[in-house]
């Protein structure tokens, strides 16, 4: 895996590196299988099957079969089908859909979207902790609630929601009410297991995989009404490729690459959790150590993303002064651009620490180096840096 000794990235949960083995096999396909999978002579037949066992490859990690994996562009993709196509396909019998206040923005934006459209959005924020009720979800839904989305490990402070748990009391309340799970951060990093959901998001670049590839698994027998307009062919109305759900000639390099970083990270994901949990104890421990400093990440969230606070220092100020020491983190979701994290601000946290916040976030490739370089470098800048007045 490519790791620059120079170079202390930690900023997986925003992007990973792409792994030289993934890189291979992308160029390969690239070069070997140059035709369009849709293609019914040889060479596109040939392209075809390279990109069934790709797909076979993704649902294997997922515990599904491959006729329920679905690529796509992204994950930001995926959540956009899977959100407006369930709310789409049940706008005749209900308007309600429930969903957690620290969405991703692929999520929350389309929220918004069906708001405008005339549906009865309703947003469960988590407490202070970081954590949901998961009573405030189950009560939210009623006989005319289509739609619940929740993502399994929040991407700017780690925490885990037991999906499972939720989908099998959202169903006891209510069975026609179709559960969505955002599981991009989750994906390769903790178990996934998709009972009782209805469709689950998953991304390349989370996990060592080019950006521009992503995947969404759809339930056998699950029906959502695609939102892309265009041709009509099958389900979908843009096009017949993915059996209508997501029209495009597909992506060949980036799925084979996608299935082969996926099947990596499912092969070493137990090794990789030890590891994780060390330089997390680490990590914590250096930060517990600092003065003032105030953890945003509960201490039962996922070993890769650590969120503090200053309480001292402007998120982007500390953020220029660890890049001259090669170090890179952030101040939240990279899809944000640097705007105030709307994850800390549901919580309820006062405007100081989201102002102040740092993300930190880990993959297998990390090293006691690299914490101990960001720990250094905080140290410094807390020092040296102008403090808010």
């Amino acid at each position: 895996m490519l790791h620059n000794e120079t170079l202390h990235y930690l900023d997986n949960a925003a992007t990973t590196i792409v792994d030289e083995a993934v890189a291979d096999a992308v160029r390969k396909a690239m070069v070997e299988h140059w035709a369009n999978p849709s293609s019914l002579y040889g060479p596109g037949c040939e392209s075809r099957r390279l990109l069934e066992k790709a797909r076979a490859g993704v649902a294997k990690t997922l515990g599904a079969s491959p006729e329920e994996v679905f690529f796509t562009g992204c994950g930001s993709e995926s959540n956009n089908i899977a959100i407006l196509g369930a709310a789409l396909a049940r706008k005749s019998w209900g308007k309600r859909v429930v969903v957690s206040g620290y969405e991703h923005p692929s999520v929350a934006m389309p929220m918004e979207r069906l708001r405008q459209l005339g549906f009865d959005v309703v947003t469960i924020n988590p407490d202070e902790t970081g954590h949901l009720d998961l009573d405030a979800f189950v009560n939210a839904v009623d006989k005319n609630t289509i739609l619940v989305s929740c993502m399994q490990v929040n991407n700017e402070i780690g925490t885990l929601v037991d999906v499972n748990r939720l989908a099998k009391r959202m169903k006891e309340k209510n069975p026609r009410t179709a559960v969505h799970v955002d599981g991009v951060q989750a994906w390769l990093r903790v178990p996934v297991k998709l009972e009782g959901i209805d469709s689950f998001t998953v991304s390349g670049h989370k996990i060592h995989a080019p950006k521009g590839v992503g995947a969404l698994y759809l339930r056998r027998g699950y029906n959502i009404e695609p939102p892309y307009l265009g041709g009509g062919q099958e389900r979908g109305h843009g096009g017949g490729q993915e059996k209508g759900v997501r029209p495009g000639t597909e992506n060949l390099p980036y799925a084979v690459g996608m299935a082969k970083a996926a099947l990596l990270g499912y092969k070493s994901m137990a090794e990789r959790t030890a590891r994780m949990a060390q330089l997390n104890q680490r990590l914590r421990e250096g930060l517990a150590a600092m003065p003032g400093i105030v953890f945003n990440s509960p201490e039962d969230a996922v070993a890769e993303v650590v969120n503090v606070s200053t309480m001292c220092i402007k998120s982007e100020t500390m953020l220029h002064f660890l890049e001259t020491k090669n170090v890179y983190v952030s101040s939240g979701s990279a899809c944000s651009k640097g705007a105030a994290s709307h994850t800390l601000a549901a919580m309820g946290l006062e405007p100081l620490r989201a102002d102040t916040a740092l993300r930190i976030s880990l993959c297998g490739n990390n090293t006691e180096a690299d914490v101990d370089a960001l720990l250094a470098g905080l140290t410094e800048g807390m020092q040296t840096l102008a403090r808010i007045r």
